[in-house]
């Protein structure tokens, strides 16, 4: 999901991280699941792993269920390091109030 680009004004590749948006509640901040599949030592099937991130999302461009590019960058608060170049694809409005439905069914939301 991962691969090098050059990004305007930046002096070396970067790496471009693709993974779809998970929240956007936070203002200029969201939450990205990036899914990659890996070996398991031992039994040799492939499993499925998630990292979440924090990216900057400078105006707000970008909603719940995106397919969205993120880079590398400053560390711009405690857990941001990431900052959006790329809205892919867009969810669907029915996918936005599903995800949005969802949430205020989850404990503690």
């Amino acid at each position: 999901m991962s691969e090098e680009t050059k990004v305007e004004g930046a002096e070396k590749a970067q790496r471009r991280i693709v993974g779809r948006v998970l929240s956007s509640k936070a203002d200029k901040t969201i939450t990205v699941a990036v899914e990659r599949s890996v070996k398991h030592p031992v039994y040799g099937k492939y499993v499925r792993r998630t990292t979440k991130l924090h990216a900057h999302d400078e105006n707000n461009e970008s909603h719940e269920g995106d397919l969205v590019a993120v880079v590398e960058t400053r560390p711009l608060s405690r857990t941001k390091h990431h900052k959006l170049v790329q809205v892919i694809e867009r969810a669907s409005a029915l996918q936005q109030k599903e995800a949005a439905a969802a949430a205020a069914l989850a404990p503690g939301g």
